[in-house]
């Protein structure tokens, strides 16, 4: 294999590391969950998740420092949104294996994906 190709594929498992390690935190994999169908604030985040601003915030720099979420500010709210289709992908395939059948029974529909 040509060292180009070993190193991509090296910075490809680091980064797929770093995404199964904030997603083995339920609180960090319930934010990129709720944030697939597109961005939130913090202020629904909280609600939602139920967890503490700070508690929350704590979850949101690491996912931040691990670049599997962005920001956009908006005045003195912060949206946050997944970061490119790597999160995107395993998040809605966890959705399709874990939480399909229960959402479609307690709503009678699937909700869009991201």
């Amino acid at each position: 294999m040509e060292p180009e190709t070993l190193a991509k594929i090296k910075e490809n498992a680091r980064r797929a590391s770093s995404l199964l390690k904030a997603m083995s935190n339920q609180h960090r994999l319930m934010v990129l969950c709720q944030l697939a169908p597109g961005e939130k604030c913090v202020g629904d985040l909280e609600k939602i998740i139920g967890l503490s601003q700070s508690a929350l915030s704590q979850h949101l720099a690491r996912l931040r420092r691990d670049e599997l979420v962005q920001t956009r500010r908006e005045a003195q709210t912060i949206y946050y949104s997944l970061n490119g289709e790597g999160p995107t992908a395993v998040i809605e395939a966890l959705y399709e294996i874990y939480c399909k059948d229960e959402v479609a029974a307690q709503t009678g529909k699937n909700p869009p994906s991201g």
